[in-house]
């Protein structure tokens, strides 16, 4: 493939209408495969580092996702460059990445096929096996667990959040998450523990189903979560203007309380 071609590519892929440029180096490069310049728009590839044509496009694809979210971003701000920003590789990014590589794959133009390998395509099933759906199962286990945990700390008088601090000393996060997967039905085990997280942040029933549906159709972890995500943003306005009320009104009543507490801290000076 030529640059021309490569940008051809990209097209198709998904059309942009700012426009960019794509250069193989003709280098090697040992820090990275590629390099987006949202400044000038340009997509630099070190085409010295890929052994195949499908490595030149994952890194070309992961470039030109860049430019396309620059381009959302160049929108958005009418038509100005956008400010730069620190972290570039969100979960939005990944999620945008895996759509654009997914239909790549469509296209014919990139391919992530095991059948090459015999022995990884074996090692992939002892994976998912043996580590990923019994890291599922014993997380969703120790979820049940921590339930019963707290029904027993309450009964007990003991704060359950103590509980967990200094007699399991276990992280709340942790405790968290394995409190919300182990409500989830046991078929879902053989997601694994972060994909069950995901699919446990959904409040409603129909959402976690096309979670599950959508993770176990092979999309990935980031592109599920931007999903939920779009849909929150979908979800009723009477309801987020609610949750926009109640969260209002904590901040207010923690502000009043810090006021208060300031104010009678100057009394005393």
């Amino acid at each position: 493939m030529d640059n021309e071609s490569i940008k051809n590519m990209l097209l198709d892929i998904q059309p942009s209408s700012l426009e960019f440029t794509v250069t193989m180096t003709g280098k090697e490069s040992k820090r990275v495969n590629g390099l987006y310049k949202p400044d000038t728009r340009e997509i630099l590839l070190h085409n010295k580092n890929f052994k195949t044509e499908n490595e030149l496009v994952y890194t070309a694809v992961h470039e030109y996702t860049h430019h396309i979210i620059n381009e959302e971003q160049t929108v958005l701000s009418g038509g100005r460059n956008p400010p730069g920003h620190s972290r570039c590789h969100t979960n939005s990014f990944w999620a945008k990445f895996h759509g654009l590589l997914d239909v790549a794959e469509q296209k014919g133009y990139y391919k992530l096929d095991l059948s090459g390998s015999p022995e990884l395509e074996k090692l992939t099933d002892e994976i998912r096996e043996k580590y990923i759906r019994s890291n599922g199962q014993m997380m969703q286990e120790l979820g049940k667990k921590l339930i019963k945990a707290h029904a027993l700390c309450e009964q007990a008088n003991i704060r359950y959040e103590d509980y967990l601090d200094r007699i399991l000393q276990l992280p709340r996060t942790t405790a968290r998450s394995a409190t919300k997967v182990g409500m989830l039905p046991d078929e879902d085990a053989s997601l694994g523990f972060d994909n069950m997280k995901i699919v446990a942040s959904c409040k409603k029933s129909d959402d976690r189903a096309k979670a599950v549906e959508a993770i176990k159709s092979g999309k990935s972890p980031d592109s599920v979560a931007a999903l939920i995500k779009r849909k929150a943003k979908e979800s009723d306005p009477k309801e987020k203007l609610e949750k926009e009320r109640d969260r209002l009104t904590r901040t207010i009543s923690e502000l009043t309380h810090r006021l208060e507490f300031v104010e009678e801290s100057l009394a005393h000076l």
